[in-house]
């Protein structure tokens, strides 16, 4: 019996001895295989935060003259990477008042600063969230060894949040500029230095001249094509089925329609260059049509939140840059009826993101107006101010509009007033209990065209075409809802015209 005990307690210490070498020599290898692979061989020791690949800030260098050594491309793009990184992660560590991070991107002195604030906001229960929205760094020395650059980065866009106790005390929008020196350490560079400048230029939006986009006259449509509602630029895109229906639209004697940008179908922050082509020819089939067009924007987008900000800006100046020399652009709707987020994302967040996208793509745009299609004139009266024309939806009954609509438009003054959707459904069935038709569709559309001559009203109805399909995202998924939606056209699905047609055809308007 002790034999047979010895020789289990010597099988056990053999085992024990391969099982711990096979993991010594499986380490050996992970080592061998990492520090051999293309990795960056620093990065095994640059631990910390993730860094969000949401957080995209507009970054525009100037390299033309710097003392020193010549800048090599790579390692202005390894500066640049590190350099936002910075900002990323300090965004990061005021958010939660933990300095964790902070030695991958600072040197010593600096990160002795920024914890000295986290301790002092820590202290008294205040939070910052923050993003920088632009960066202009000016290069100005790199040394000869490659180790320290040095430069200024002017007119930093900033904007933050000051909370506490779970509240926003108030927000700031920064314009700042820095002197800025990094060192090379470990093959990461890290802020040694970065100092507040004096005196940053303010970039300013521009005013467009609102005489040059006579709102006032517009009569338009809201176009999806019949077969491919809430989706013009995806698989079923047809040139020819596209020609057609603008034709139709201009035959109507109507001069503007008013066209919907998916956020996540485009490729979100990276806009998908096939979009962008389909995009291009809806805009040149209008200008051949001698129609304009006004862009609606982030179609399906509601996030909000402050750390999504520049991704939805890359989003934006992509599609404005692209766009804004064309003759048929009228000018951009930066979202269709955001006040509908404001219970699930809450009121501030929405209304802060709207006006920072405002002020960008006025920026990006120094020509073109600025719009938002609010779901009602009650909604229409917020940030009123900051957009170059109010655009407002109306669904309720006619009878009710001609007091709203003058309320609202005594209220906006001297800016232009668009009603940029209106229409109701022709649908009968079990889920309205068989209350609407054609007929019905075609005697409100009579009262409202006598109201809006009546006012000079600039209007786009919904819509074109019936449509055999709607998608839950617009409406949910419940029949009662998602039923009416589907016949509120004034054409049919299989191109007959309803009755409603003809009192829509401006060119029977007398």
């Amino acid at each position: 019996m002790t034999s047979w005990n010895k020789n289990i307690y010597r099988s056990l210490l053999i085992l024990s001895f391969v099982g711990l070498n096979a993991m010594i020599l499986w380490g050996l290898a992970e080592a061998w295989v990492f520090w051999n692979s293309g990795a960056d061989k620093a990065s095994i020791l640059h631990t910390g935060i993730e860094i969000d690949n949401s957080y995209q800030p507009e970054i525009e260098w100037d390299i033309l003259e710097n003392q020193g050594r010549p800048m090599e491309k790579q390692t202005l793009r390894d500066i640049e990477r590190d350099y936002l990184r910075s900002w990323y992660v300090r965004s990061v560590v005021t958010a939660s008042n933990n300095p964790y991070g902070l030695d991958d991107y600072y040197t010593d002195s600096l990160r002795s600063k920024l914890n000295q604030v986290l301790e002092l906001n820590k202290a008294n229960g205040i939070t910052l969230k923050e993003t920088t929205l632009a960066h202009h760094p000016i290069l100005e020395f790199y040394s000869d060894d490659g180790t320290l650059v040095v430069f200024s980065d002017n007119n930093v866009e900033s904007y933050r949040e000051v909370w506490q106790g779970g509240e926003i005390l108030h927000t700031i929008r920064e314009v700042k500029s820095y002197q800025v020196m990094m060192l090379l350490e470990d093959g990461f560079w890290r802020i040694r230095h970065l100092v507040q400048g004096n005196h940053p230029s303010i970039p300013q939006a521009n005013i467009p001249d609102m005489s040059e986009y006579p709102i006032k006259s517009i009569k338009g449509v809201n176009y999806y094509p019949a077969q491919t509602p809430w989706d013009t630029f995806g698989s079923g895109f047809s040139e020819e089925i596209i020609k057609k229906d603008l034709a139709r639209i201009r035959g109507m004697g109507l001069n503007t329609i008013r066209i919907f940008i998916p956020y996540g179908a485009f490729g979100k922050s990276k806009v998908a260059e096939d979009k962008q082509s389909k995009l291009m020819k809806v805009f040149d089939i209008a200008a051949s049509m001698d129609l304009k067009v006004l862009v609606t924007l982030f179609d399906f987008y509601g996030n909000y939140d402050l750390t999504d900000w520049t991704a939805t800006h890359r989003h934006a100046d992509t599609l404005v840059k692209l766009l804004k020399e064309h003759p048929a652009l009228l000018g951009w709707d930066i979202k269709n009826e955001p006040d509908l987020d404001f219970d699930s994302r809450g009121k501030n967040k929405v209304l802060a993101w709207l006006e920072e996208m405002i002020y960008q793509v006025s920026k990006w745009d120094r020509e073109h107006p600025v719009t938002i299609g609010w779901s009602s004139p009650q909604a229409a009266e917020l940030l009123a101010d900051k957009v170059h024309f109010i655009s407002f939806h109306y669904y309720d009954k006619p009878n009710q509009f001609e007091k709203d609509y003058l309320s609202l438009k005594e209220k906006a003054g001297n800016t232009p007033v668009l009603l940029s959707e209106f229409g109701i459904s022709s649908y009968s069935g079990f889920w309205n209990a068989f209350s609407g038709s054609e007929h019905d569709q075609k005697g409100y559309y009579i009262e409202m065209s006598n109201i809006l001559k009546r006012h000079e009203v600039p209007f786009m109805f919904w819509t074109l075409y019936d449509f055999k399909k709607v998608p839950n995202e617009v409406v949910g998924r419940y029949p009662w809802r998602r039923q009416p939606q589907k016949y509120y056209g004034c054409v049919t699905v299989e191109g007959l015209e309803k009755p409603s047609f003809k009192v829509l055809d401006q060119t029977l308007v007398k």
